[in-house]
């Protein structure tokens, strides 16, 4: 049980709810990068064969939250059929995310990832789609809080080490698309379509992102954030972060061929990298 009161009172009403199977801590807290101001990302797991029971879950949020009366959660796939759906609240001042995840699902999801088998979506929330490597990510770097039945322990077996497959997979999904957009935006930058050019470059570095993180071997379940964690990675591309800056300053400052000049070079080295 974990030590954090708020956590420990979450969980202890959480798991009584039919139809979580599992609990998990993910995001910084269960990094241990958190701090006092950090969100609790709560993943409830559940089966196929036993669904959550959302009608009981909102009973059980009433007695955590500050503000009873103000209190929804999502049915399944309230949030489509990758986030599944959830809900914000606020227990005792803190922001709490709950998300729902099959395991079903997730089983699937990490046998197909073994296999370096992946696929990407459109999802609300995620500007450059949602991976379904994800998944395997969430359940390899998140911390077990309840877990009677072991299922989630298993999965969790499943990723490591992290799988070859995977990694090749990543990269040839994702390396190519960073001159695919640069190429994109250079012909938006002649009609000077800022917002397209934009557009283009997040696609590009969020690309970077995914590349560095499969040649890292490291999961990456949240593009918030990717780039400057990247830079943090063993094998990465000197002084990413502000180069990235200075990207986006071009753009603002309506300087296209600066941006996508800086935009090439970082492409070209993360070829050589590879």
């Amino acid at each position: 049980m974990p030590a954090d009161p708020i956590l420990n009172r979450i969980v202890s009403a959480l798991a009584e709810v039919p139809g979580v199977a599992a609990i998990s801590l993910g995001g910084s807290r269960a990094r241990g990068t958190a701090t006092e101001a950090s969100d609790y990302d709560i993943g409830l797991y559940f089966s196929a064969a036993h669904p959550l029971d959302t009608v009981q879950l909102l009973e059980v949020v009433r007695t955590l939250v500050d503000k009873p009366d103000a209190a929804e959660v999502t049915p399944i796939g309230g949030w489509g059929p990758w986030i599944v759906g959830g809900a914000w609240l606020i227990v005792d001042g803190c922001k709490v995310d709950l998300l729902y995840r099959n395991l079903d699902d997730v089983a699937d999801v990490i046998e197909a990832c073994r296999h370096g088998e992946i696929a990407m979506h459109y999802q609300p929330g995620h500007p450059h789609g949602f991976c379904s490597a994800i998944w395997m990510g969430e359940v390899a770097l998140g911390r077990s809080l309840h877990d009677t039945s072991g299922k989630l322990a298993a999965l969790r077996a499943k990723t490591v080490p992290y799988p070859a497959p995977l990694r090749e997979a990543l990269i040839k999904r994702f390396q190519w698309e960073i001159l695919f957009a640069i190429e994109n935006a250079e012909i938006a930058a002649a009609r000077g379509e800022q917002t397209h050019i934009a557009g283009c470059a997040y696609r590009a570095l969020a690309c970077v992102a995914q590349t560095l993180f499969a040649q890292n071997e490291r999961y990456l379940i949240n593009e918030k954030g990717a780039l400057q964690e990247a830079a943090g990675l063993s094998r990465t591309l000197p002084d990413l972060n502000e180069r990235v800056a200075g990207i986006w300053r071009a753009i603002g400052e309506t300087e296209f061929d600066a941006a996508l000049s800086l935009l090439r070079d970082l492409d070209q080295e993360l070829q050589a990298l590879a």
